[in-house]
């Protein structure tokens, strides 16, 4: 009998400990694997159900998570592989349906600079959805949400090369087509 409480004790502990690592992981996490899951789904209420999926997995796999040594990289391939599932699933994507995120203000900057910028976000985010999906996956991943290439090669399946290949390419579309929108600078 008293085996079996300590075993039960130690059971409870542990699901506890692994309770704990999974709060901290969305409390850490969360707005990362929304992020991602929007850049690819490109819908707000698409990116929030993978998102919660994202998490759903990690309370499954839970076991894991205490041995994950870079847990912010785990967290992004999970919440990839669960947006890509979701996009596959999708047949029409609609962009730039809604903002996403919230918009924060800086004291001093007046209502045309900040109209003025969210037109300029608009735009680029517009440019941004319009390029391969193989460009704008690199460029998402690793420029937008600042993941290593070496993780977003993992994510991706490519190398690392392919990686900064494919951001510098995306990189120099968007400049081109900025530079059409604008003009040529004087």
């Amino acid at each position: 009998m008293i085996a079996e409480s300590a075993i039960a004790g130690e059971v409870r502990a542990l699901a506890q400990q692994e309770e704990d690592l999974l709060a901290t992981a969305v409390r850490d996490h969360a707005r990362l694997v929304y992020r991602i899951a929007y850049s690819v789904l490109r819908n707000p209420a698409d990116a929030e159900d993978a998102t919660q999926e994202t998490f759903l997995r990690v309370l499954r796999y839970g076991k894991k998570l205490a041995g994950i040594q870079d847990r912010k990289a785990w967290l992004a391939r999970i919440a990839w592989r669960v947006a890509v599932e979701r996009r596959k699933g999708i047949v029409q994507l609609e962009v730039g349906s809604e903002e996403a995120g919230e918009t924060l203000v800086a004291p001093g900057h007046g209502a045309d600079r900040l109209l003025l910028d969210r037109e300029r976000s608009s735009a680029l985010e517009k440019l941004i959805s319009a390029l391969p999906t193989s460009l704008r996956d690199a460029l998402v991943l690793s420029t937008l949400e600042e993941i290593a290439p070496r993780d977003v090669a993992i994510l991706l399946g490519i190398s690392e090369a392919a990686v900064r290949s494919r951001s510098f390419r995306a990189r120099e579309i968007l400049r081109e087509k900025l530079v059409t929108l604008n003009g040529p600078r004087t």
